[in-house]
């Protein structure tokens, strides 16, 4: 939990910043997040003080009007209203690549001319964070809102922040656009990707979905403007800044769709709902990355971030660069049916049990076992000690000098969900085209004894996937549409069949898929999945601009 550097504030200022809390809807929604708490009241009142003076001093109680003597956003005076933590805000599991430290990544951006202070905190920093809660909404006033956005604008959370504890806010808070948001502000420039400006509604059936059946009705159209990304180590900190950000925007914005995340619990941290370590093969980014682990991918900023180099699109409009566009996907995960599949199928090997054989199935389907470790260099049992050493838990490249790399499948499955989205050696050179940077998080509650016992899903969980890309044709939409649902990919295999569907997140429009090579004694075994492990709920793209245009044309 953070704490708070106190500043001076006349004792009548404060009298009436009370007065004003206590009898607006704020002080109705703090106690409800406090549980009628008089003390916690009081501490997260005074919590709410602390962030939000620069907001609560903008006239923003209905009826009230509160002027406090606040120093400038970029003055020194400003930074005391930010919380100063003992703790980190992010998620540090042992499998997973380190960000860099403040000084290595000041220094690899100076020497790619990256602007950290420019781009929003979660573009970069991948699959750590805590908690984290998705609210999606509709622009009602726009005159409003860009005058609300004006004064949100210096508190949106950069990359620098949350690579230093001692920088980090008590919750993380981006902002994001979809097309149509954009239209609503009147901004008109294009932005060079057309999948983004269609939006997501209209891309349905390129990604495979059974048309938009299972989606959320929100997603259904095109009437979410934006989204607000809130992240901390602490729910209550985050509905405390969600409390905020509705005071300010008020009536300007309306509620569509929310999602709350949260790592799962104990020793699953870092880990999906399937139970598989996720986040492990995460992009080095040049500018960002200060020392690339053993088979980690180094590919340019302008994969990732608009403008900077090695961003393949041209003509984009100055203002975009240091921007990266969202593809955000609700992704519901049918856990006990998918267990159910292992135990039914286990891989039958001399020398394996038939829990063994189960896990090897799965592992085999993922490309890793549950710990993270691959199976391309632990083909048959797991290997929790390799999974847990960053130095060699991702140096593999599915190429293995004396083997026909271009037929055996005892190693890794060609596919196996890891290689089918990230081929690595299978293309020479290696492919460094089609790269996104995910940040997503699971939500929902763990498997219920009831669904384990009965091999049925009854409440819902799974992986709100978030991707970040400088070209979503390029990123995410290729890597679903030409790759995980290209029954042929990858091309060049003499194996007698085709590789099939990406055993996790292939989809065949709701029709079922089939898959080659799960079985490592038996090559050309076809395996029919009737069900959709996991299935889309549906989402939308959107544009993560830098914070220099939130305080520019994005609020003017």
């Amino acid at each position: 939990m953070p704490t708070f550097a106190f500043f001076k504030l006349d004792d009548s200022h404060i009298k009436i910043l009370l007065f004003t809390i206590a009898f607006s809807p704020v002080q109705k929604q703090l106690q409800t997040l406090t549980k009628g708490s008089a003390y916690l009241g009081s501490s997260y009142i005074t919590c709410f003080i602390m962030r939000f003076t620069p907001i609560l001093s903008i006239s923003l109680f209905a009826g009230l009007a509160v002027h406090l003597p606040v120093a400038n956003a970029e003055s020194p005076g400003h930074q005391l209203l930010k919380p100063r933590r003992t703790s980190p805000l992010l998620s540090t599991p042992a499998a997973q690549p380190n960000l860099p430290s403040p000084p290595q990544a000041s220094q690899a951006a100076a020497a790619a001319s990256l602007d950290l202070n420019n781009i929003q905190g979660d573009i970069l920093i991948g699959m750590k964070k805590k908690t984290e809660l998705f609210y999606f909404f509709h622009i009602n006033n726009v005159k409003s809102f860009k005058r609300s956005l004006k004064i949100l604008a210096p508190l949106i959370t950069t990359t620098t922040q949350l690579l230093d504890v001692k920088k980090q806010p008590d919750a993380l808070v981006n902002v994001a656009f979809s097309q149509t948001g954009l239209t609503a502000l009147a901004v008109n420039d294009t932005l060079g990707d057309p999948v983004f400006a269609g939006g997501q509604f209209a891309d349905a059936g390129n990604l495979g979905d059974p048309g938009t059946v299972n989606w959320v009705q929100a997603f259904k159209g095109t009437n979410i403007h934006g989204l607000f990304i809130l992240a901390s180590d602490s729910s209550v900190l985050i509905n405390i800044e969600l409390v905020a950000i509705k005071v300010l925007f008020g009536s300007s914005i309306t509620l569509q769709h929310s999602l709350q995340g949260q790592i799962r619990p104990g020793n699953q941290e870092g880990h999906e709902h399937f139970g598989f370590m996720d986040g492990i093969s995460q992009p080095a980014i040049t500018g960002f990355t200060a020392n690339p682990t053993p088979g980690q991918t180094v590919i340019d900023p302008g994969n990732i971030i608009v403008g900077e180099t090695g961003d393949l699109v041209q003509g984009r409009p100055a203002w975009a660069k240091g921007g990266s566009f969202l593809a955000f996907r609700q992704l519901k995960q049918l856990v006990p049916e998918f267990e159910k599949f292992l135990t039914d199928n286990p891989i039958i090997e001399p020398g394996l049990t038939r829990q063994q054989g189960s896990d090897l199935m799965g592992a085999r389907m993922v490309g890793r076992w549950k710990s993270g470790a691959p199976v391309d260099l632990a083909p048959l049992f797991d290997d929790p000690v390799l999974a847990k050493d960053p130095l060699r838990n991702n140096d593999f490249s599915f190429v293995h000098p004396g083997e026909d790399n271009k037929a055996n499948q005892t190693r890794c499955p060609f596919s196996a969900h890891i290689r089918k989205t990230a081929p690595r050696g299978d293309f020479s050179p290696v492919n460094l085209n089609h790269h996104i940077m995910r940040s997503g998080i699971p939500f929902g509650p763990e498997v219920s004894s009831k669904e384990a016992a009965t091999n049925t899903t009854r409440t819902e969980r799974g992986l709100a996937f978030v991707a970040y890309q400088s070209n979503i044709g390029l990123g995410f939409q290729f890597l679903q549409q030409t790759w995980a649902n290209n029954v042929g990919f990858f091309f060049d295999k003499t194996s007698e069949k085709t590789p099939g569907f990406d055993p996790i997140i292939g989809a065949n429009k709701g029709q079922p898929r089939f898959v080659h090579g799960l079985d490592p004694t038996n090559a050309t075994r076809s395996i029919t999945l009737v069900t959709d492990f996991v299935e889309s709920r549906g989402g939308e793209y959107f544009f993560s601009p830098p914070i220099s245009a939130l305080r520019s044309i994005l609020s003017t």
